[in-house]
């Protein structure tokens, strides 16, 4: 049999083991989540616009109240807030005081949130949690849909790896919902790169539904590949905490200088956890993932050991996995070093969360390795 006959009889032997039905549906629910998204994005941006923003002076108080007046005046306030409207009675969360990690020397306390402490923007930011658990549904129904349509794990090459991605991302974002944790601030941002990723891998990065090469054959697959999905959606919640917390930092900075920022500026910023809560949840994100992404590259290692003979082999992608896990240990050192807390360290979390994406995009895309055969 020559080389040619062999290659089309593999390729007509993949193409029969596929259930273009399911495949269909599956491409049908994603497009469907995609929709789904977009109004819950919508419903993010009206409980932004819509929410009260008669509280925005709330960190320039603080600041210019001192660190004692400031915790005094938030514990007489009392740990929550009635709003009283004509169907009932509704009770919004009162922000608590922290410590700026930064400085350690002020107290600054949260902002209410994107719904600025009001009952019509609490209203829309629930609507868009809402649609954002049936959006999650329909997809995670599209990722199994993927799945069964090949009968192995969802996650063979870029665009089935850019979908479950996407999903577990929504996952983490709700489960902390779901654990009481003040995070809806993350809503607005995560459906909008959530939007992207799911644009990109419909338009991009789609692949038709086939099985797999016999090297990705294995139950490594389910491990190693689901694990290093759920290392990074983790990762970008915690990239997102500390982006905000740096445009966070330098707000309160500006204040307790005495300058100005500008409407825009201070309308959202001022709605947002303060700079030391959101440094503190980047940081707890980001070291409650870390071992397990350890576990990652350990698991890749047993992999390569059994599909190639030799558990390292400075293929890209592992030397970019291990060069993430370098700048992530560098963080969480930096992190808990006195000399290195605040600003410096988020910048090197950004840049770690930087040589994942590159250990996904960029290797994948413009380098040349072992890992290639997986398809774009």
């Amino acid at each position: 049999m020559t080389l040619a006959a062999a290659t089309e009889l593999a390729t007509a032997t993949l193409a029969t083991a596929t259930n273009e039905n399911l495949a269909n549906l599956s491409n049908m629910l994603i497009y469907s989540a995609m929709a789904v998204y977009t109004l819950a994005f919508f419903a993010y941006i009206v409980e932004w616009l819509f929410g009260s923003r008669s509280k925005v002076a709330r960190t320039a108080a603080a600041l210019t109240a001192g660190p004692g007046q400031a915790k005094a005046k938030a514990k007489a306030k009392g740990p929550a807030v009635t709003v009283k409207s004509a169907g009932g009675t509704t009770v919004l969360e009162r922000p608590e005081v922290v410590v700026r990690s930064s400085a350690g020397a002020r107290d600054v306390p949260d902002g209410p949130g994107a719904h600025g402490g009001d009952e019509q923007g609490d209203l829309y930011g629930r609507i868009a949690v809402s649609l954002g658990v049936l959006a999650f549904l329909v997809q995670l129904g599209g990722v199994i849909a993927r799945a069964a349509s090949v009968q192995r794990a969802p996650w063979g090459n870029m665009y089935e790896f850019n979908i479950t991605f996407s999903t577990v991302v929504v996952g983490v974002y709700l489960l902390l919902l779901a654990l009481k944790k003040n995070v809806r601030w993350l809503g607005l941002f995560l459906t909008t790169t959530v939007l992207l990723d799911l644009g990109l891998a419909v338009t991009v990065l789609y692949t038709e539904s086939a099985q797999l090469v016999p090297a990705l054959q294995s139950y490594w697959l389910i491990i190693h590949v689901s694990t290093a999905i759920f290392c990074g959606a983790v990762f970008y919640v915690g990239a997102v905490g500390t982006l905000l917390y740096l445009f966070k930092d330098s707000y309160e900075s500006k204040l307790a200088g005495g300058g100005k920022p500008g409407r825009f500026a201070t309308s959202v910023l001022e709605r947002l956890p303060a700079s030391a809560s959101l440094d503190k949840f980047a940081y707890r994100v980001n070291a409650a993932v870390f071992p397990l992404w350890t576990f990652t590259i350990i698991a890749g290692a047993i992999w390569a050991e059994s599909a190639w003979g030799r558990y390292w082999g400075w293929d890209p992608k592992e030397t970019w996995s291990f060069i993430t896990w370098v700048a992530y240990a560098c963080y969480l050192h930096a992190r808990s070093t006195a000399g290195w807390k605040g600003r410096k360290a988020a910048y090197i979390a950004l840049i770690a969360f930087g040589c994942w994406l590159f250990n996904y995009y960029g290797v994948n895309i413009f380098v040349s390795g072992k890992h290639s055969y997986s398809g774009v």
